[in-house]
């Protein structure tokens, strides 16, 4: 279960979840929209990052959630 994209990895993904801005962004997003967090994590569990990034898109105009992605690394 190594799906990498641009060198992106589901290691390198679960340390981020794991993370304090990870955690708090995880919460945020299943406060806004759960139904789109979902249908974004499903995508992400089948490798189409492209999907899961366009469902997301609209959660992530939140100027609380840019910050927490900023903390992430963008």
């Amino acid at each position: 279960m190594q799906k990498k994209s641009d060198n992106f990895s589901m290691q390198d993904a679960m340390q981020i979840a794991n993370s304090a801005a990870g955690k708090q962004l995880m919460a945020m997003l299943q406060q806004s929209d759960p139904d789109a967090l979902r249908k974004a994590m499903e995508q992400a569990s089948k490798g189409d990052y492209t999907q899961a990034k366009q469902a997301l898109e609209p959660l992530l105009a939140s100027e609380e959630i840019k910050k927490l992605m900023k903390q992430l690394g963008g």
